[in-house]
């Protein structure tokens, strides 16, 4: 009978048994071809999911991709945790609200490095909903989603001072309406 340990609890167990703290990529790709041993040869678990699951853990991980969060220290770490989702386009719409909040603090303390982390985040965003976007397995209206939420977090990149403005003007324009339907407030 199969095990019905998760990918996560798989992950964890192979890099505890190696008695790691730091984890380097060869150490990733060592887990990966670990889940393809027990999962079989079509796993397609990706080295970000197994960075993300250690370093949820408390490992040290040294990877870094274009859809893997960024390494950050505390506290900008624990500040910006989980306030990226896009699950939808309201979860996009309160995720660029709390980022932009913790953006401007930032700048108006003074902190560099905290403004660049809440970019970097942002910038992950959007390369996910791209990717998201363009990958032919997803339904198409999800799809439609997904590009626009990638639009949303590229125009907050370019002008974060016009950004709300300018949703509150996309988010009544006809071809949004026709879209995506009346948009819910987010007030």
């Amino acid at each position: 009978m199969p095990s019905k340990t998760s990918k996560k609890q798989l992950v964890l167990d192979f890099i505890r048994a190696r008695n790691l703290q730091r984890v380097e990529a060869t150490d990733l790709q060592a887990a990966r071809n670990e889940l393809r041993r027990c999962l079989g040869p079509g796993d397609r678990t990706s080295l970000g999911y197994i960075a993300a699951v250690l370093r949820d853990a408390g490992y040290q991980v040294q990877y870094e991709d274009r859809y893997s969060d960024p390494v950050m220290p505390e506290p900008y770490a624990g500040r910006l945790k989980h306030v990226l989702e896009f699950q939808d386009l309201h979860g996009a719409e309160t995720s660029l609200e709390k980022l932009d909040e913790i953006w401007r603090a930032y700048r108006s303390a003074g902190d560099q490095l905290g403004a660049k982390f809440v970019r970097e985040l942002v910038k992950k965003g959007r390369l996910r909903a791209q990717s998201l976007a363009a990958n032919s397995r997803i339904q198409e209206a999800k799809r439609q989603e997904k590009r626009e939420i990638a639009q949303w977090f590229q125009v907050w990149l370019e002008t974060p001072d016009l950004f709300a403005d300018w949703l509150t003007l996309r988010k009544s324009s006809d071809e949004f309406r026709a879209r995506f339907g009346t948009p819910s407030t987010s007030e």
